[in-house]
């Protein structure tokens, strides 16, 4: 008895294998540590705080004041009265980063579907680079303090920030299927992560000199970085004659291979014919509009989930090293090389979850697993004791558990809602659904580190890490329909193979 379509699968590793060329490999690796880069010059700021924090208090309230520095130069710094408030503005200033991230990832994955994915990138990397390098070393050097001046340049890295995730998405979604997406999607998304470790390296290295300097080297090398993207990078396979996904001579088994998991999986059981869309005799196909790509199943629903992800995985990122010093009085580089354990549990739970929901073809189920072990995990890092081993230990189960699923659903999620069957072939939507994703994401951040800043400052850590559980079941909730119907169709497919059988 042939089983039906949505069950006739080729295998996730065979098909990847035998599509894959140099091509990939380089596509790969410059999209992957270009990510990396801008993520590294954003973990310099949340890296260096507790040194910015010392050089805006005044002397009298702060230990750490160099003794032989002439007191009109010190008090020209005196931008707070005491260490909190300047906390308070660290906080600020990150919220103000991640609301024009959000606003710009809207606009930069509309940007990206209709000009050159490569040009938008480039110019993002270099752009951000140059600013982060006014921000953190030029203005130190030329001791230049002013709170409006801060906040201004950060907006403005914010938004050339944001051309960076929606560009490396599409490109990657151009050259990699569905077959082992998941795992392709959920490896390559350790970017983020590698570049919070690279971030964080970098930052300890030089710290002894002067956070002016973490700032330089990061920035540095983030703007060779988009240097190399702008004469390296292919966005699509068509630029070196390889066929464009879809469009392989391999019939219906590469028609597969490509499929998207968000079709409608209930019409392939009926229909070995899942292919909706008629063949475009265009070679350029219209991008896809912003209402339109909000309309596609799926997209509101994961976008609404990783707001609230999205707020615990950056409030991790952005306040980590701080609450490390902060709660257990640990040494600035001691806390910032701590805070790496966080990124690797993220690295290794994005894959290995990845792996999964390709094995099982679904996602949701995938994730909702991993997210009620993340609540576990958060009450148990909360009641850390002070020890560096046992912290790691559960910073990073923590981070398998959280920056997994966060990895997932801004990666091989977003590639799959893109290119589900409504716009089947058409790469132009993938930029704009990836941005609407993750800039909602981004809104939900901005809202939590500004809120982290000030439960911490009225109530403690502990009513910090409640409020990361409260989110994390929250982003449950939002894709329980998801979830039900996944669970149902995997019922569904498990008796049709046993009739089958």
């Amino acid at each position: 008895m042939a089983l039906p379509g949505s069950l006739w699968r080729q295998p996730a590793s065979r098909g990847l294998v035998s599509h894959c060329t140099h091509h990939h490999i380089v596509v790969f690796l410059l999209t992957f540590f270009s990510y990396s880069l801008l993520h590294a010059s954003r973990k310099t700021f949340s890296n260096v705080k507790v040194s910015i924090s010392s050089q805006w208090t005044p002397s009298c309230l702060n230990s750490t004041a160099p003794e032989l520095r002439p007191y009109e130069l010190w008090n020209s710094s005196h931008l707070f009265p005491n260490a909190e408030e300047a906390t308070l503005f660290l906080g600020t200033l990150d919220t103000i980063f991640l609301f024009s991230y959000a606003m710009g990832l809207f606009v930069s994955g509309i940007v990206g579907d209709r000009l050159n994915l490569r040009w938008v990138l480039s110019f993002g990397m270099c752009s951000s680079a140059l600013v982060v390098f006014f921000f953190g070393t030029l203005t130190e050097w030329l001791h230049f303090y002013n709170k409006w001046f801060y906040c201004c340049l950060w907006v403005v890295n914010g938004l050339l920030q944001s051309t960076g995730w929606p560009c490396v998405v599409a490109v990657m979604g151009n050259w990699f299927g569905k077959a082992g997406r998941g795992f392709v999607f959920g490896l390559w998304s350790a970017c983020a992560s590698v570049g919070n470790i690279l971030g964080a390296f970098l930052a300890s290295c030089v710290l002894k000199y002067g956070y002016e300097y973490a700032f330089l080297v990061t920035a540095s090398v983030q703007f060779a970085g988009g240097v190399i993207v702008f004469f390296g990078l292919l966005t699509s396979p068509k630029e070196v004659g390889l066929p464009e996904l879809g469009a392989d001579e391999d019939g219906s088994v590469e028609e597969d291979a490509n499929r998207p998991l968000m079709g409608n999986d209930d019409a392939d059981d009926d229909d070995r014919n899942y292919s909706i869309q008629a063949t475009d005799t265009d070679d350029q196909p219209k991008a896809i509009g912003f209402f339109q790509a909000c309309c596609l199943p799926g997209v509101v629903l994961y976008s609404l989930a990783y707001a609230c992800l999205k707020l615990v995985n950056y409030s991790f990122f952005f306040w980590l090293p701080f609450y490390l010093s902060n709660n257990f009085g640990w040494k600035e580089a001691e806390a910032d090389q701590l805070s790496i354990w966080y990124d690797v549990g993220g690295i290794i739970g994005g894959t290995i979850q990845g792996l999964i929901s390709d094995v099982l073809q679904k996602r949701a189920p995938v994730l909702a697993i991993s997210l009620l072990f993340a609540v576990g995990s958060l009450f148990g890092y909360s009641r850390s004791p002070n020890s560096k081993p046992i912290n790691a230990v559960i910073m990073a189960i923590t981070g398998f558990f959280i920056g997994g699923p966060s990895n997932m659903i801004s990666s091989a999620i977003s590639a799959d809602l893109g290119r589900q069957d409504l716009v089947k072939g058409s790469s132009e939507a993938l930029a704009t659904v990836t941005g609407i994703v993750d800039g909602t994401g981004s809104i939900g951040a901005a809202v939590g580190q500004y809120l982290v800043s000030l439960i911490q400052e009225n109530l403690g850590w502990m009513w910090v890490f409640y409020f990361f559980i409260l989110m994390t079941s929250s982003t449950v909730l939002f894709i329980s329909p998801l979830i039900v119907r996944e669970i149902t169709l995997l019922l569904h497919e498990r008796r049709l193979r046993m009739l089958a059988e």
